[in-house]
């Protein structure tokens, strides 16, 4: 009787024991929850984008999206506030798809740090592009430390100011104007071609010099017209007195031609 009631002891002391040592094994071999992702809209907005991250987190479908593809990693672009700011008023004129879509296409699903985000040059897929229906992608520009972004609806590129956040598996940068896709706006107006250069104009040819003959003064008026009627009389006489005095002294030698004649028959 007293083994029974000393194993039975035993078993009611020491039973607790081994129970309590076995789940501690259990527990310390347990791994440990991995770190929640961090929130996406929430770096944004310590970021100095709190106008962007606010139209995020204000759009269901948006938010849901941008949350959901941090854990593939997630690259996004936010405007800052005072470029939101002035495109509000264009902003409130789309649906509340084309504000979501508008949101989506400022973020790619791929981790791009700053380094490789240096390195990649062309065309990238963003959050917003669903198939072949609608593309929603832009064009990444890298020129030395530049990096740019070009949408076919803007004929400027967004210009990557600095960066937000960048810790795997996000990756965010600011940027200086918003993405405009061209699925909501209209497309950039192409520049006009220059103009054809004008044909050249051939040089004036020098006319031909002709030599004029020198033409004579005409014969001006007579000067015996111009004088007056006394000074004509005068002068008429001093012309007319040479040719009557020969004539006047044949007529008086006349009678003694006569004379001798008659004196000789």
């Amino acid at each position: 009787m007293r083994r029974l009631r000393l194993a039975a002891v035993l078993v009611v002391v020491f039973l607790p024991l081994a129970v309590s040592a076995a789940g501690g094994k259990e527990a310390a071999k347990a791994p440990t929850a991995p770190p929640a992702p961090p929130n996406i809209t929430a770096a944004m907005a310590k970021g100095g984008c709190k106008a962007f991250a606010a139209l995020v987190a204000a759009s269901p479908d948006a938010r849901s999206t941008f949350q959901s593809a941090v854990d593939g990693g997630v690259t996004a672009f936010c405007p800052s506030d005072d470029v939101v700011r002035s495109f509000m008023p264009r902003y409130k004129n789309l649906t509340a798809d084309g504000k979501a879509s508008l949101l989506l296409f400022h973020a790619v699903p791929v981790y791009y740090s700053q380094q490789s985000l240096k390195s990649n040059n062309g065309v990238m897929n963003t959050l917003a592009t669903d198939g072949s229906a609608n593309n929603f992608n832009f064009t990444v520009q890298n020129e030395g430390e530049r990096v740019t972004i070009k949408t076919d609806a803007s004929d400027r590129a967004a210009r990557v100011k600095s960066t937000v956040y960048d810790r795997d598996p996000i990756a965010i940068y600011a940027l200086d104007m918003v993405l405009e896709p061209v699925e909501l706006f209209e497309p950039a107006e192409s520049p006009a071609p220059a103009p054809a250069p004008a044909p050249v104009a051939d040089a004036p040819k020098a006319p031909k010099k002709t030599r004029h003959r020198p033409v004579a003064d005409a014969p001006g008026p007579d000067a015996a017209d111009e004088a007056s009627p006394a000074d004509q009389r005068k002068n008429s006489k001093k012309s007319a007195s040479p040719t009557t005095a020969p004539c006047l002294r044949w007529l008086a030698a006349l009678p003694v031609a006569v004379a001798v004649v008659a004196a000789l028959a």
